[in-house]
């Protein structure tokens, strides 16, 4: 009967899972999203190990309190939130990722600014960040010398462009591109300029980093909670895993385990912060 139930237990969570990471995109480009999702967390996983891990952990934990509980429907929930940890996980590391990087440009492009004014070619001084630039920025472009001279300064770009995964590097590579096509005096100015309103785009984007993280405390801490004291409470025998053994008991963790689900899915979706589109990347590829 455990197999059996991990079995379904993992089909849920295959489905809750498929539910938070599809969005609204056409189905032909949802494993394209899934790589480039992957590619941005740094950490070198596929989609197919991030799924075997979610759905493992996930399985685990339904054995795990189902040994404890003995109720089906009681361990299910917390192998729901288990399953979707590795999730959490990965983007908070990406999360984290995308910020080094964003952190890092504005002193990546005074560095550009002040090799260029020196007298380097801007190719040049892009090369230099590969040794002398910011940390998160010196193992992007650690290859763009041998790029930009196999392949040009506008592939190489593109190269690392790519790898990064990020809009607001989408915008600086872009200007970079665009300054590097029109040389002469010009670059000096473009970085300038590009340098302020990066530095004045961060600062937004930290306001608004701040302002969610209490509601995204709340929001997890109010939805664990309550499984925790369920939990707690069917670990031993008595009158409280009667009743959730019961088919009322059934009903009312059934009916709790929706609304669980439909708070936290609420909660996320007024908390959350506004994803930029990657509008660069689109139009180069439509191209």
């Amino acid at each position: 009967m455990i197999v059996i139930a991990a079995l379904a237990t993992a089909t849920t969570v295959a489905l809750a899972m498929r539910l938070m990471l599809a969005g609204g995109r056409a189905r032909r480009r949802r494993a394209t999203r899934s790589v480039t999702w992957m590619t941005s967390t740094g950490l070198g996983i596929t989609p197919s190990q991030f799924w075997v891990t979610s759905l493992g952990a996930g399985a685990v934990t339904y054995v795990v309190v189902f040994a404890l509980t003995s109720l089906p429907i009681v361990s299910l929930m917390p192998a729901v939130v288990v399953a979707t940890l590795p999730k959490a996980y990965f983007a908070r590391r990406r999360a984290q990722r995308l910020e080094d990087v964003q952190r890092a440009w504005p002193d990546g492009l005074r560095d550009l600014l002040a090799s260029v004014r020196s007298g380097a070619s801007l190719p040049t001084a892009i090369e230099g960040l590969a040794a002398f630039g910011p940390s998160p920025l010196r193992a992007a472009f650690q290859g763009f010398g041998v790029y930009s001279r196999s392949l040009g300064v506008v592939r190489a770009l593109e190269m690392i462009k790519s790898d990064l995964a990020d809009p607001t590097s989408d915008r600086v590579i872009e200007v970079l591109i665009l300054a590097h096509e029109r040389g002469g005096g010009v670059v000096p100015e473009i970085l300038s300029d590009l340098a302020e309103a990066t530095t004045r785009d961060l600062w937004t984007l930290e306001e608004i980093r701040t302002e969610a993280l209490e509601q995204k405390i709340n929001s997890r801490i109010v939805f664990v909670l309550p499984w925790l004291v369920l939990v707690a409470m069917t670990a031993r025998s008595g009158a409280f895993r009667e009743f959730y053994a019961s088919p009322a008991g059934i009903v009312v963790a059934t009916i709790g385990g929706v609304m669980s689900l439909a708070g936290v899915l609420i909660a996320s979706k007024l908390g959350g912060q506004p994803t930029e589109p990657r509008v660069f990347v689109t139009v180069r590829e439509g191209e």
